[in-house]
């Protein structure tokens, strides 16, 4: 067996508590990954449908009562204790369960249509996604950053909540 030097010895456990301090400095600079953490529970999903039941004649009655406070602010918690990433995740959990309200109330209007009707109900609706897609990006492209994300996330989830609960309006007329 060949002996290391005392000297080479000194010099591998400094390297290896270097290694350790720098992955403990890693492991405290990291912020968790919240992406895609979960769907949104079938609780969550009832409390926004049953919320813009209630207040289906007064969309912004509806925006104030049925917008975030259900879902994405009691997700987030201590709004300054939330990582960047669990904001952004948040919104995103919230944002899909109005995004499935509003494909769900786009086909209910469609089938009250005639065909001229759903010819320009499509056109409107591409042009309202490249409206909300190009508002809410613009986050990004003002303030980019971190903190951009959940902005842009929050700006999707807002729009779409608005679009679902008016197009559930026009169904009704």
């Amino acid at each position: 067996m060949k002996r290391v030097s005392r000297s080479r010895r000194r010099g591998i456990r400094r390297g290896q508590v270097c290694w350790n301090i720098l992955a403990v400095i890693l492991s405290l600079t990291v912020e968790p990954s919240y992406a895609q953490s979960r769907k949104p529970t079938a609780q969550e999903v009832a409390a926004i449908h049953d919320c813009v039941m209630k207040n289906k004649d007064d969309i912004d009655q509806g925006e104030r009562q049925c917008l975030f406070s259900l879902v994405a602010d009691r997700c987030i918690g201590d709004v300054g204790a939330a990582s960047n990433r669990k904001l952004t995740d948040c919104y995103e959990i919230e944002g899909s369960i109005w995004d499935d309200l509003l494909n769900q109330n786009y086909k209910r209007l469609l089938d009250t249509l005639d065909d001229e009707q759903a010819i320009k109900a499509r056109a409107m609706q591409r042009a309202w996604i490249t409206y909300r897609d190009t508002t809410c990006q613009f986050y990004w492209d003002k303030i980019q950053g971190t903190m951009a994300n959940h902005m842009k996330a929050a700006c999707v989830t807002r729009e779409t909540a608005r679009r679902a609960m008016l197009l559930d309006f026009f169904i009704r007329f």
